[in-house]
């Protein structure tokens, strides 16, 4: 019973190019996931903060910190609650939901995702272009999938 127990309990995954385990490490509902990376058109740093959601299937995207307003950018009243911390503009309580996260690696946009306090800089590890994605999976399905992918 305690190894299906185990077996079951939720994972948060980070995969490169779909299918390459990245990192894997156990949830709880606050676990947190924060995004960084380089507004491909105003060329500066956006940093996003999510949670795991109460029953650990996937995300919320709590607040979005960014130095320039523009095109792709938080700003209206029902994005969330917006204030200015210094030079960072924030926006807060922005409770967006995704089941999972599907990015991707870009020229210049430096993505970088910290998970568990470690930094991963993806855009050392996969050329420009790279899938990325971010999931949450029973751990024992994980565990396989690292076996088959070490076998091949």
């Amino acid at each position: 019973m305690a190894i299906l127990y185990w077996g079951t309990r939720p994972c948060l995954c980070l995969y490169g190019n779909s299918t390459q385990l990245i990192a894997a490490v156990e949830v709880s509902p606050d676990t947190k996931v924060e995004i960084s990376f380089i507004h491909s058109v105003q060329k500066t740093r956006v940093e996003e903060l999510l949670t795991v959601d109460e029953l650990q299937r996937g995300f919320v995207l709590q607040s979005t910190r960014y130095h320039s307003f523009g095109v792709g950018l938080p700003f209206m009243e029902t994005d969330g609650n917006f204030h200015q911390d210094g030079n960072t503009f924030v926006m807060d309580d922005m409770n967006r939901h995704f089941n999972e996260l599907n990015l991707r690696t870009g020229v210049g946009t430096e993505l970088t995702v910290k998970l568990d306090g470690k930094s991963y800089r993806l855009y050392e590890m996969f050329e420009p272009g790279e899938e990325i994605d971010i999931r949450i999976a029973p751990r024992g399905k994980v565990i396989w999938e690292a076996i088959k992918q070490r076998r091949n």
